[in-house]
């Protein structure tokens, strides 16, 4: 009996480890199982990284080349900026103008009348209007010439075209030696470097007690236009 027991025990407990070991099985199994079915969800469900990458890197280059045409339409408005400028007519400078004074007095005046010429000798148009400044050298310091207060209207100067102006001043007409006049400088409308001239017209100004200068500047244009 003492064996049948023991035999009966043996059998009892293998039979115990076999059902343990197939529940364990079965455990893994269905741990396994669930593991890999949400992985699976995963790469259905999911973005792919690749895929998402690949929008992104053709977007930008294209953006890349939007920058590029932003780089190249800044430079052309930059020099579109330019363009009016090239349209107007640049000023007359000092340097690009020939300038003489000539007796232009007429018998019978009251007054006497020098005319200054500017010849556009800078080989382009220039654009010039206004009053020249006018300073007459005498023996008793600078005279600034006063203008006439005619209107002066914008104008451009063809290259080698000659524009002219009017100084008048009174006549010495009173036996008296007067203010001896020693030479003239004219600076153009708008510059700031002058010219001196020969004075052309009488040796000599009255003497006067007025303050006022008498001498008198028209605006550019004033006496006539020549031609070469």
């Amino acid at each position: 009996m003492r064996v049948h027991k023991l035999t009966v025990i043996a059998a009892l407990a293998a039979a115990a480890s076999l059902s343990l070991t197939a529940c364990q099985n079965g455990d893994d199994g269905a741990a396994s199982s669930g593991s890999s079915a949400p992985t699976a969800s995963s790469s259905k469900g999911a973005p792919d990284p690749a895929g998402s990458a690949q929008p992104g890197g053709t977007n930008s280059p294209g953006t890349g080349s939007s920058n590029g045409k932003g780089g190249t339409t800044g430079k052309g408005t930059a020099a579109g900026t330019t363009t009016p400028d090239t349209g107007k007519t640049a000023k007359c400078r000092t340097d690009d103008l020939e300038i003489k004074a000539l007796d232009n007095t007429i018998d019978g005046d009251p007054d006497g009348t020098v005319a200054v010429e500017l010849k556009n000798r800078s080989g382009r148009d220039c654009a010039i209007s206004g009053y020249a400044g006018v300073d007459l050298k005498t023996s008793a310091g600078s005279l600034s010439a006063k203008r006439t207060g005619e209107q002066a209207p914008p104008g451009v100067l063809k290259k080698g075209k000659t524009v002219a102006f009017g100084i008048t001043y009174p006549l010495n007409t009173s036996g008296g030696s007067g203010v001896r006049i020693t030479g003239l400088v004219v600076t153009p409308p708008g510059e700031t470097k002058p010219v001196t001239l020969t004075w052309p017209g009488a040796a000599t100004l009255p003497v006067t007690d007025s303050s006022a200068s008498p001498v008198k500047v028209g605006p550019i244009g004033s006496a006539g236009q020549g031609g070469e």
